[in-house]
């Protein structure tokens, strides 16, 4: 089974993560960094921000494909999956400056909301699943004189 909304955000989620990875590379070239950090406050924000996208991107994929296999509304996922690619760009931003920053706090606090709705539309689904459904009544329709 094709999973478009999943497939379209897991492609998102990895042109964002490289997007990330190439931001690192100047600052370690122009800083002559080819290890760790250095102490250079720009690229410590920098891995972490990577980093950080990489600690969420997998638990929001998984459930984002679970949901949309368990029969989630596409446009909620659609929505939801655009907020967590804009928050964590938003994160990225953020994460160039050692201080506390709107984009920063935007993005973690997107990222946050959008696990939390994912874990807990993920768990409606799983329990829906266990309730008994109602009998359903079947009516035989002979086809052509054969039964």
């Amino acid at each position: 089974m094709i999973l478009p909304v999943t497939l379209t955000i897991a492609a998102a989620a990895a042109i964002v993560n490289l997007w990330l990875a190439f931001r690192i590379v100047p600052t370690r070239l122009k800083n002559k960094i080819l290890l760790g950090d250095d102490g250079n406050t720009l690229l410590q924000g920098r891995m972490r921000a990577q980093a950080n996208f990489v600690e969420y991107a997998p638990f929001i994929l998984i459930l984002f494909a679970l949901i949309e296999l368990g029969g989630g509304s596409p446009t909620l996922l659609w929505i939801t999956g655009v907020a967590f690619v804009l928050a964590r760009v938003a994160h990225a931003f953020g994460m160039d400056r050692p201080t506390s920053n709107l984009p920063r706090a935007f993005g973690a606090l997107v990222t946050w909301a959008v696990m939390a709705l994912l874990a807990g539309w993920a768990l409606a689904i799983a329990y829906q699943g266990h309730v008994v459904p109602a009998a359903t009544t079947f009516q035989l329709v002979p086809t052509g004189g054969r039964a």
